[in-house]
């Protein structure tokens, strides 16, 4: 049987079970041996331990196999949603979708894509609220850029951002993976934000808009379109 915790957190979880588990162990042995304050304490300690594992919970998900969409990277809230004219990850053209997570949310990254990962880039930075516009380009950052499987789409990037309390990006792939839509590619520790970035003009459209919930590898984000213009180029589908 699966247990449904990431392996990417065995130090954390690790940390928070002796740490806080085992005071919380403590206490109720004080409460065995009459110390009245040692059960709200150690209730306390139980619900502190338990929120930590529950951050890294790494649920199974059925993923759409329906064919020209993109799903989620991770769980959270839309943020931004729409075309840009100049991004600076591919240099020209983009749709772009970014989720803001909260310490809530299940913080394991997926594709959104089938396709073959071209380069992986870790980026050092700051770490400002993830909710922040600036935090794309100054926070730590990990980008996956993917050769998708789609027709007529050149790239499709993945951005793992650090948020103001995450100080640590996990990433799984390496350049010449082969990666499934909806698989697992790494985690992000504590609140962060992830963008997906889809290269060219009208190759793909949102299907999200900014405040919309997101449950990473179940909600379709965007569409390939029938047609767009992939460098200038009308490119069927």
């Amino acid at each position: 049987m699966r247990i449904p915790l990431s392996p990417l957190g065995s130090r954390e979880i690790g940390l928070i079970t002796v740490l806080v588990g085992g005071a919380a162990a403590v206490m109720f042995v004080g409460v065995a041996l009459g110390c009245v304050w040692c059960w709200p304490v150690g209730i306390l300690l139980t619900v502190l331990w338990l929120g930590g594992l529950a951050f890294f919970r790494d649920p199974d998900r059925p993923t759409p196999g329906d064919p020209g969409v993109f799903v989620a990277a991770a769980d959270g809230v839309v943020t931004e949603s729409g075309a840009v004219e100049d991004d600076p990850w591919t240099k020209g053209p983009a749709t772009r979708v970014s989720v803001f997570l909260s310490i809530f949310n299940v913080h394991v990254n997926r594709s959104p894509c089938s396709g073959v990962v071209r380069s992986v880039e870790y980026q050092p930075g700051r770490f400002l609220d993830a909710r922040d516009p600036k935090s794309g380009a100054l926070n730590e950052a990990n980008t996956i850029e993917i050769s998708p499987d789609e027709p007529g789409i050149d790239r499709v990037i993945v951005r793992q951002i650090a948020g103001k309390i995450a100080r640590r990006i996990v990433c799984t792939v390496k350049p010449g993976d082969r990666v499934e839509r909806g698989q697992r590619i790494g985690l992000i520790k504590f609140g962060s934000r992830t963008e997906l970035i889809v290269a060219g003009r009208g190759t793909c459209e949102p299907v999200v808009k900014v405040g919309d919930r997101t449950c990473g590898a179940v909600t379709v984000i965007a569409r390939r379109t029938s047609t767009g213009k992939a460098g200038g180029t009308e490119t069927p589908s």
